[in-house]
């Protein structure tokens, strides 16, 4: 019988190994919640499992995700008496609704869970190292201010002007993760030069946002960045969308905490995908499309050009 290399290694060191089986996305998901707002209400794992009427084991189980049969009703049980907000509280239990997904998971925006209650902000702040390719904006984790403002005034162009500005505050406490001195996060991004060349807000917004991609890569050794030329075509004959793989940081064993995974956003929701198979294919994609655009020197010349062209526009 052939053991997995993990499992494998835990039987050496003597450690039990509780199987991945069952682990999904969303099961992770809710425990982690669970267990951040047991910590926020002050109360210890012995004394919330008796509130609820489980034992420490069951719900120690569910916060690591290992629950496979949790059900709705504990879920809001716990979230009243942890004084969880009502719309964090609906998206928990839609968690729980979502358990049996498998490794694949379609989260449908403002279906089972709330279209405002956002998973992949919280996985992508437990991440060690982020891949990702984006042919047409600007990631996230490099906007400007300015850059992001431009972007939600026309994606909520009814929303209150502190809405705008509560949502730039959440966007520069997710890029702290990258810019932070204490253990950053990596980021290896490929940048198609069409989201150099798409206009976001005003040619001065596009100037300042062009002038910190150059910038970042130099102050920051963990932040890596790569343009595909319009040159490039399509390697491996392939369009490919915007996509993101995130790598999660080990435990104390070297292994992974969490399974890397795949995460492809579209208008109506995104795609988790945790296959081994698609995590690697992702992977390669991104190891192409890196070894098709231009060389750092090349990269930091477009870029230097198009700001200038564009701050000339300003003019």
């Amino acid at each position: 019988m052939l053991i997995p290399k993990r499992e494998e290694a835990a039987i050496r060191n003597g450690r039990t190994v509780m199987p991945d089986m069952g682990l999904t996305l969303p099961l992770r998901q809710l425990g982690r919640y669970l267990r951040d707002w047991r910590i926020r209400s002050s109360m210890s794992l012995e004394e919330a499992a008796k509130v609820l009427e489980v034992g420490s084991t069951t719900l120690h189980r569910a916060e690591k995700g290992g629950n496979s049969r949790i059900k709705s009703y504990f879920v809001e049980k716990a979230c009243e008496l942890y004084g969880v907000p009502t719309d964090i509280r609906v998206g928990m239990v839609g968690l729980a609704k979502q358990a049996a997904t498998g490794t694949n998971w379609w989260h449908a925006y403002g279906d089972v869970i709330p279209k405002d209650f956002d998973v992949y902000m919280s996985l992508e702040a437990f991440a060690r190292r982020i891949i990702s390719y984006q042919p047409n904006l600007i990631p996230g984790l490099l906007q400007t201010e300015d850059y992001d403002r431009a972007l939600v005034q026309q994606i909520w162009p009814d929303a209150p002007v502190d809405g705008w500005i509560s949502r730039g505050r959440i966007k520069a406490h997710r890029q702290n993760m990258i810019l932070r001195k204490l253990e950053p996060t990596t980021l290896d991004v490929v940048i198609g030069e069409a989201a150099l060349r798409h206009m976001v807000g005003s040619p001065a917004t596009m100037a300042r946002q062009l002038r910190r991609l150059i910038e970042l890569p130099a102050l920051h050794p963990n932040v890596h960045l790569r343009v595909l030329p319009f040159e490039a075509g399509f390697p491996g004959g392939v369009s490919m969308p915007a996509f993101v793989v995130l790598n999660f940081a080990p435990d104390a064993t070297g292994e992974p905490t969490e399974p890397p995974l795949v995460f492809l956003e579209v208008t109506v929701g995104g795609m988790y995908l945790e296959d081994q198979d698609d995590v690697d294919f992702y992977t390669r994609k991104h190891r192409l499309l890196k070894q098709s655009s231009l060389t750092d020197t090349d990269a930091a010349k477009l870029l230097t050009r198009l700001a200038k062209e564009y701050e000339d526009r300003e003019r």
